[in-house]
């Protein structure tokens, strides 16, 4: 019996280590979010948030540029986005880009060097787009971020592309019989948290306006025509939110009533915006732009690179947890402008290499 047992330890142990590897490794502190008796907790860990801390220290600030002086718009040639503004603000402005998005290929990665008023890298013309499109989220989606804003560093951070982007997924390949077709379903990705539920839910929600339900307000007989297809996608998309933000439910959701936006906090609301400003910016300023990008630069089915919650968000529950970049860079407000279509594809010989 003895030598059993003995023989037993090895793989008992073994089994309750893979176990306990899906879980997560203590110190755990919760935080009261609601009313006593509602259970809404929020559920942190010290130890996460000081690794996710480092990931969202905002660089050092040198303050605005002065905005007095000749405008870069009359000083430089070429210049079709933020010809306004000053010599100084213009020039500090493209030093800090080149920080933010390409810290190893410097002014290159957009810019000829021999003629930097040049238009033929695409990563310039993607550039001048992207300043658009900043501006459009810190105009016209205050609902959303607020007075806080965005600048190209809340997604880039140091990336020539952000870290946390997506692209359609390809039509998976069914057969006949028992195969089917498993919707995207049982294929762990980390936009999912690594659950059975469908991976490609952000053309549902993220480009179009499909319903977030995961369940019906009336019953069959009576006209509902929701289905458990939409409820698993649902699911796939608030698996999404969490993990984006490393928070649990609660911080949208009261638990005793999930679907009631009465009981819910404020931060659902804000939730809502999001979702419809993720639609405006991959619509209106992304896929517009597909014809700058070289083939190596698009999805699987062809599509450009497009935002989710992680994009910006990057596992805190505030963009680089709150602090603003926008006193140093003003201009990013506004003016809101359409993206810039491109009238001819960029020749790939002419693309730069991107990490």
């Amino acid at each position: 019996m003895k030598q059993l047992r003995k023989f037993l330890i090895l793989p008992a142990l073994l089994a309750s280590v893979l176990v306990l590897s899906g879980c997560e490794r203590p110190p755990i502190e919760a935080v009261q979010h609601g009313f006593r008796g509602t259970g809404m907790d929020l559920i942190y860990n010290p130890r996460i948030l000081a690794e996710q801390a480092e990931k969202n220290a905002v660089p050092v600030s040198y303050g605005a540029a002065p905005a007095d002086g000749p405008k870069a718009g009359a000083v430089y040639k070429n210049v079709k986005v933020l010809n306004n503004l000053s010599v100084a603000q213009f020039g500090t402005f493209m030093a800090s880009m080149t920080s933010w998005v390409a810290p190893e290929q410097g002014c290159t990665y957009c810019h000829n060097p021999a003629n930097f008023a040049d238009d033929s890298l695409y990563t310039k013309q993607v550039a001048r787009n992207m300043i658009l499109m900043t501006q459009r989220v810190n105009t016209q989606w205050q609902d959303h971020v607020a007075q806080t804003g965005v600048t190209c560093y809340t997604c880039h951070r140091g990336n020539n592309i952000p870290e946390q982007v997506w692209f359609k997924a390809p039509k998976q390949q069914t057969g006949n019989g028992l195969l089917g077709d498993k919707d995207g379903q049982n294929t762990p990705v980390a936009s999912s948290g690594y659950s059975s539920l469908p991976n490609d839910y952000f053309a549902q929600y993220l480009t179009k306006s499909s319903n977030i339900r995961v369940q019906g307000g009336t019953a069959l007989p009576t006209g509902n025509k929701h289905s458990i297809n939409e409820t698993e996608a649902t699911y796939g998309l608030m698996m999404h939110f969490s993990k984006s933000l490393g928070v649990n439910c609660t911080y949208c959701h009261n638990s005793r009533n999930f679907s009631s936006w009465e009981e819910s906090p404020p931060q659902r609301a804000r939730a809502w915006y999001a979702i419809r400003m993720a639609q405006d910016i991959n619509n209106n300023y992304m896929e517009p732009i597909k014809g700058l990008f070289p083939e190596h630069r698009l999805g699987p089915t062809g599509d450009v690179a497009k935002a989710n919650c992680a994009t910006c968000h990057q596992g805190a529950y505030k963009p680089l947890y709150g602090v603003s970049m926008l006193s140093d860079y003003p201009f990013l407000t506004g003016p809101a402008k359409p993206a810039m279509k491109a009238k001819d594809p960029v020749p790939p010989a002419k693309s730069v290499a991107m990490k």
